[in-house]
């Protein structure tokens, strides 16, 4: 059925595409049940990560619902957690239209939205409005535009106070090419610093974070980042995403790859894997990290797994294959254990690189 809809949905503006499909999930969450299979969730697929129980690893990735519109029809298309945002302080329209854009030769997309959202008030009061969670639920939380990089732990810090006691974890987004000097507040020492000021919150509503880092980062930054990070009190609050978007266009043949923005989906995909591996090593396995980039079938997806991710995200793939690239991952996953003879997949994590 998503093969058929996708014909449709192609046709459309990709934005306005991205409206119909959240609009009618938000108003009918039972629509995502007929594009989704029945999903069957091997126990070998369950762990506990920063406290929180995951039924399996594949998760939603930030960007597709910034806004909490549709986390129920989400999760029925067989999530084990949603991460919505990025969500700001204050509402923003984020950056002037033509913004997204497919890439169907390379199986990828380019946006550069710009944390258009309606606030972390409004995202808020949505969360809390749910009457059924079935998932895990993450907000991902950014600056203003207009905040200056002097003042952005202000907004980070507004942003989770709004949001914390309806989040089940935090992200905190410092690595999109979409908002100008974003990505120079990815150094370790910044890092810490924020999460220092932001830990009062998290600890008052016990909510672990993550850091989504850039692709685009050096391998010793990355490595600096990681073991830092590893070597602070913060070991057993904070895990990492790797990765966010990358403004590289290496190997490209759409014709879109001369728009500005960052790229997501299959050409991602080696990038990220080995920023899992970098961030694994440095911090010898002490930090969850979520991997996120290029995935669209079980082979990509424990390829991350065998580099040290705990955690995977999609939003490319969901796209391009629909629904039941979920189901298919979470099969799959369940498959390459048993052969591999492990019984549970944090026996899996990082296996490669020990």
């Amino acid at each position: 059925m998503y093969r058929l809809a996708r014909a449709l949905l192609f046709q459309l503006d990709p934005e306005q595409a991205h409206r119909v499909v959240m609009g009618n999930l938000s108003r009918w969450p039972r629509l995502a049940k007929l594009a989704a299979p029945k999903l069957h969730i091997p126990d070998s697929l369950k762990q506990t990560v920063l406290g929180m129980n995951f039924s399996h690893p594949i998760g939603l990735a930030a960007g597709l619902d910034k806004d909490a519109i549709a986390v129920n029809g989400l999760f029925g298309c067989g999530f084990s957690s949603i991460e919505v945002g990025t969500v700001t302080p204050l509402p923003q329209p984020g950056n002037p239209t033509p913004r997204l854009f497919r890439l169907k030769p390379d199986e990828a997309l380019i946006n550069r939205m710009g944390f258009n959202n309606e606030g972390s008030a409004a995202c808020a009061g949505r969360l809390q409005a749910l009457n059924n969670r079935p998932g895990i639920i993450g907000v991902n939380i950014g600056k203003n535009k207009v905040t200056p990089n002097e003042t952005a732990s202000d907004d980070y810090e507004k942003a989770l106070k709004m949001v914390a006691h309806c989040a089940d974890y935090i992200t905190v987004n410092l690595s999109s090419p979409n908002t100008p000097g974003l990505r120079d507040l990815q150094s370790a020492s910044t890092i810490i610093q924020l999460l220092t000021r932001l830990a009062p919150t998290l600890d008052a509503f016990e909510r672990p974070v993550f850091i989504k880092l850039s692709p685009d980062l050096s391998d010793s930054a990355l490595t600096h980042i990681s073991e830092t990070i590893a070597d602070s009190s913060l070991v057993g609050r904070v895990g990492i995403i790797a990765t966010n978007t990358t403004i590289s266009r290496q190997g490209l043949k759409s014709p879109e790859k001369r728009e500005s923005g960052g790229l997501s989906g299959l050409p991602l995909q080696s990038r990220s894997t080995e920023v899992v591996r970098i961030v694994y090593r440095a911090s010898e396995g002490k930090i969850p990290i979520v991997g996120c980039g290029g995935i669209f079938n079980a082979d990509d997806a424990y390829e991350k797994i065998r580099a040290g991710a705990s955690l995977l995200q999609i939003y490319t793939a969901f796209i391009y294959r629909g629904p039941a690239v979920v189901s298919e991952i979470v099969t799959g996953l369940a498959n390459k254990l048993k052969e591999d003879g492990f019984t549970t997949i944090s026996e899996a994590v990082g296996s490669e690189v020990r």
